[in-house]
């Protein structure tokens, strides 16, 4: 028996889904050089340019799974974006102690965020395909 979600309730599961896209790119947004210095902290050149993607990535991509327009399209750019930003930022093996523990934790913690975008985005294609 399927049972049926709210759309409110939906739509506040989405957000928190979506939260750490939104606080990111805001903070990139307001903060830019802040942001083109972690481009450079992770190798990305030129780094305003990479600046400028990720935050229009972040906004963009949550945007589209908010109002449900290419909600599956926002879900994927952002399953591919976090997969290969945990490869780049929370490289756990080549840390020791305490920091291997937190990045160990945070890299599968995003993997757990891959795997709820992959899940929208199928939602959302099964959805548009009736």
């Amino acid at each position: 028996m399927a049972i049926r979600m709210n759309a409110g309730l939906r739509w506040l599961c989405l957000l928190l889904l979506c939260a750490a896209y939104l606080q990111g790119g805001l903070v990139k947004l307001f903060d830019f050089p802040g942001a083109v210095g972690e481009m450079r902290h992770f190798g990305l050149q030129p780094a305003p340019l990479f600046a400028v993607a990720v935050i229009v990535l972040e906004l963009g991509a949550a945007a589209l799974i908010l109002t449900g327009r290419l909600r599956w399209l926002g879900a994927l750019a952002l399953a591919v974006f976090t997969a290969a930003a945990t490869f780049m930022a929370n490289r756990y093996w080549e840390a020791t102690d305490h920091e291997r523990f937190m990045l160990m934790n945070a890299f599968f913690e995003h993997w757990g965020l891959v795997g709820g975008l992959l899940l929208v985005a199928w939602h959302d294609w099964q959805d548009r395909r009736g």
